[in-house]
């Protein structure tokens, strides 16, 4: 295994299509496109909410989706079914792009990932606690968790804009980081964003995912099966009192990361085949063929384009809808809100993801690669303060009172932008 510096070096010497693992190269490319798809979503949504059709708005949203089956019964408002429902599908690809990073990926090398790991971390730490120091034990102080996140799409998109005028490298740790970043999310939304808990409820989503888990150990090949355990698992988080989008990504990392059969079986196998291969033959390197891909690579691959390109926008479009009216923030508490959520990601941001990375490099556990320079950092340091996603979920989990929940809002739609031109600036007067 090369040392941190070699790889970076590798990483460097490369084309940036060739610097990336072909899974990794497909998920950036989704990611950085996806961002505008879900940016186009955003705009749509606060162009809607204050036209003179903002009512509609609101009556949409607002729409009861009711599924009945027996005792079990789903009743939320369409804004409920998308954050509840069709997020944990977008936590699902997070669990499994978690999974691939630690099994296979920048994250099962600690020398490789340690950069990133300090980096992630100080990005953290930092703005949740500048938001407590200006927020302080108000109304306001449940969203801490709010200026944590980093938005992979929309960073991602703010660097392939920039194309050759930053090293490749950077692609790669920014992708990283944002990993890092969205395992540190889940692990809040999980212990402080969760209602009372239904231990009997938690204990079926755990069986859920325990047979799913010996099902895939056993290589048993009938997607509409898992489909039923994951909609049942899914359904019992739902009740348990947990966050329900938490049962995507546990199914996630439990999805095999690493292929059941060696990649070249199947040249071997078509290099075998007779001039005119039975119905078996072919059926058998079918077979062989889709195990010489890991299951959690080919569920993100049906699944990465449907939520980056479906669901992600439709989530933008449901939350992203903010009213801008006169007095928006008089409300007790909203100013310290919105100032403290536009300071962590600004400010918090950047101070923590360069601390991290310093303190790690002067510990000797991290490396700074080579053609990267701090003035990098820094500009990641900024891309890393583009929230929006995450942040936006978080809001709805911290705040039932509308009034807080629309200003930290208005502060992550400000700050993802202050955020982002900060981020390519830096960046683009750089050059690698």
């Amino acid at each position: 295994m090369p040392n941190n510096g070699e790889w970076w070096q590798t990483a460097r010497r490369s084309t940036p299509a060739r610097s990336l693992p072909g899974g990794v190269t497909r998920f950036v490319s989704t990611e950085a496109s996806g961002g505008i798809v879900l940016l186009a979503a955003a705009v749509v949504a606060l162009v809607w909410a204050n036209s003179p059709w903002q009512g509609s708005y609101e009556t949409l949203w607002h729409t009861r989706v009711a599924v009945e089956l027996g005792s079990i019964r789903f009743d939320e408002d369409l804004r409920h079914f998308v954050n509840d429902g069709l997020m944990a599908l977008f936590f699902l690809v997070v669990g499994l792009e978690i999974k691939r990073e630690l099994i296979r990926g920048e994250l099962a090398d600690m020398r490789v990932a340690a950069l990133p790991v300090f980096a992630a971390l100080g990005g953290m730490l930092v703005p949740p606690i500048l938001y407590l120091i200006i927020v302080g034990g108000g109304p306001g102080s449940d969203g801490w968790g709010i200026p944590m996140a980093t938005d992979i799409a929309f960073a991602l998109g703010v660097l392939a804009l920039l194309g050759t005028r930053v090293p490749a490298s950077l692609k790669v740790l920014l992708l990283t980081l944002a990993i890092v970043d969205d395992i540190g999310a889940i692990v809040v939304i999980g212990i402080f964003y969760s209602d009372d808990i239904s231990f009997i409820a938690l204990l079926v989503a755990v069986a859920g995912l325990v047979v799913t888990a010996a099902l895939l150990r056993t290589r048993v090949d009938w997607p509409p099966l898992y489909a039923a355990l994951g909609l049942a698992t899914w359904y019992a988080t739902y009740r348990s009192g947990i966050h329900a989008t938490l049962a995507g990504v546990a199914i996630g990392l439990i999805t095999p990361a690493n292929p059941l059969a060696p990649s070249d079986s199947v040249r071997r196998w078509a290099q075998d085949l007779s001039d005119e291969p039975t119905a078996a033959e072919v059926r058998q390197v079918a077979i062989i063929g889709r195990e010489s891909v890991s299951p959690a690579e080919h569920l993100t691959e049906r699944l990465h384009s449907t939520t980056s390109f479906l669901i992600l926008p439709v989530f933008a479009l449901a939350n992203a809808g903010v009213e801008f009216r006169s007095g928006m923030l008089s409300a007790s508490g909203a100013t310290a809100v919105a100032v403290g959520v536009a300071v962590g990601l600004i400010v918090g941001k950047i101070a923590g993801i360069l601390a991290g990375a310093w303190l790690g490099v002067r510990l000797g556990l991290a490396t700074l690669p080579s053609e990267v320079r701090w003035v990098h950092l820094a500009g990641i340091g900024a891309l890393g303060g583009i929230g929006f996603t995450v942040s936006l979920f978080v809001t709805g989990l911290a705040f039932p009172d509308a009034q807080l929940a629309d200003a930290a809002k208005v502060a992550i739609l400000g700050a993802s932008v202050v955020s982002a031109v900060i981020g390519a600036t830096v960046l683009a007067a750089r050059r690698s």
